[in-house]
């Protein structure tokens, strides 16, 4: 999963700053806030703090000499799938949970936090691979935590700001590099954006560097590319108004079939949030929609009909690592500090999470992690679709060209948009 040669020098940083951040993006909450859960799909921001302290307890502290666990209770609270650990609080239910409150939630992250820094000097290398593992599961319910509040927050009357918004504007990061032989067509689209071009041929795919990655980031393996390209932009809020106003909700021939049947049942009309007269909601508020910024909080299946309506199809998850190889995934619009998000850049890396056309499954040769944590990715191969390059709401410095966020295709709650590919 990870080469230990790095893990003296970079996770005790890792941990102190990510442990922060979780802390910063709850401070503006009420216990009110933080104890409601608006979906199955979502959690309670209190649960997000009290399960990343629980990982750590659990895999980490509790093979730790004389190690005090904070409360024996929490173990059934706030394991999330886990198996091998148990009997657990079920997920539907995680908002019934008023007890413990949220300030008994910050005093076991700090009674934990404070182990960890203890115990740290003691630790072999295996479990200092379980510290660093869960600093980057950390890093995933951070953006859950931002996610699911937004959710909570539009289901409000009153559509609350959680903070006001930002006047940061972005310089637009890179499409591609020369690492990534490819040339951009000088024909623009319907739409004035321009494409990139690649040969295709037998590339390679997966997690291969020694740095952190998740198992199913591997093994790297070959695969054969027909000739592609992908568009060197995102799909815009005035992309999808445009769809909107050639009735792509209304007509089926862009939909697969369980997608329309989608749109039928929970009478969709416009992406998740948007709210009419050009306004939708965020973590700032209601906010004007810039026409210029890609379009989120979309499903699947709203990605590939639109996709359909446009002429194109959605890339594969091997064509979109291949076209990002040589681009430094630190770049782009990325959560740094607490704050409102939006998207408004259009690289590979942030802003929204990208919809592939590929099902979420093992690549050849996969084997989970030993363990309770080979749990964590593996058992979900089944139903999902990939989605690549992060988003507004992703920290900083988490994801690379081969990592693999998956849902289901009616999920949208996410900050998820689309680019365009087609076949050459």
């Amino acid at each position: 999963m990870t080469s230990t040669a790095h893990l003296q020098r970079d996770t005790p940083e890792l941990f102190e700053r990510v442990r922060a951040l979780t802390l910063d993006l709850a401070e503006p909450l009420s216990d009110a806030d933080a104890t409601v859960q608006s979906m199955d799909d979502a959690s309670p921001a209190k649960w997000h703090l009290a399960h990343t302290t629980w990982f750590f307890e659990t895999f980490v502290l509790r093979d730790v000499p004389d190690y005090r666990v904070f409360d024996d209770r929490y173990a059934y609270l706030f394991n999330s799938y886990y198996e091998a650990e148990g009997p657990r609080h079920a997920r539907p239910r995680r908002g019934m949970l008023t007890r413990p409150s949220l300030d008994e939630v910050r005093a076991y992250r700090a009674h934990v936090d404070a182990a960890v820094g203890e115990a740290w000097p003691y630790l072999g290398d295996a479990a200092r691979a379980l510290v660093e593992l869960g600093c980057h599961h950390e890093q995933q319910h951070q953006e859950l935590l931002l996610t699911d509040v937004l959710h909570l927050f539009a289901q409000n009357p009153l559509k609350p700001a959680v903070w006001t918004r930002s006047t940061l504007r972005l310089t637009p990061t890179p499409f591609a590099s020369s690492a990534v032989e490819k040339r951009i067509s000088t024909a623009l689209d319907t739409n004035g954006a321009q494409w990139g071009e690649f040969e295709g041929g037998v590339v390679e795919v997966g997690h291969a560097a020694p740095r952190f990655s998740f198992d199913c980031e591997g093994p790297r393996h070959s695969v054969l590319l027909q000739p592609y390209a992908l568009a060197t932009r995102l799909v815009s809020n005035a992309d999808w108004s445009a769809f909107i106003a050639d009735g792509g909700y209304r007509d089926p021939r862009w939909w697969l079939s369980d997608g329309w049947a989608w749109v039928q049942r929970d009478g969709i009309e416009a992406p998740l949030y948007w709210i009419g007269e050009g306004k939708g909601f965020g973590l700032d508020g209601m906010q004007p929609l810039d026409p210029d910024a890609p379009v989120t909080h979309l499903s699947f299946f709203e990605a590939d009909a639109y996709a359909s309506w446009a002429g194109a199809r959605l890339p594969t998850e091997a064509e979109w690592e291949h076209a990002a190889a040589g681009l430094d995934a630190n770049q782009g619009q990325f959560l740094d500090t607490a704050g409102a998000v939006r998207p408004s850049d259009h690289g590979m890396f942030g802003s929204v999470w990208e919809w592939t056309g590929s099902a979420y499954r093992p690549y050849p040769g996969f084997r989970p992690a030993a363990g309770a944590v080979g749990e964590y990715n593996g058992k979900f191969m089944s139903g999902q679709f990939v989605l690549k390059g992060g988003s507004c709401a992703t920290p900083r410095g988490h994801v690379r060209a081969s990592y693999r966020n998956f849902f289901y295709p009616h999920q949208r709650w996410q900050f998820t948009g689309l680019r365009l590919a087609r076949d050459l």
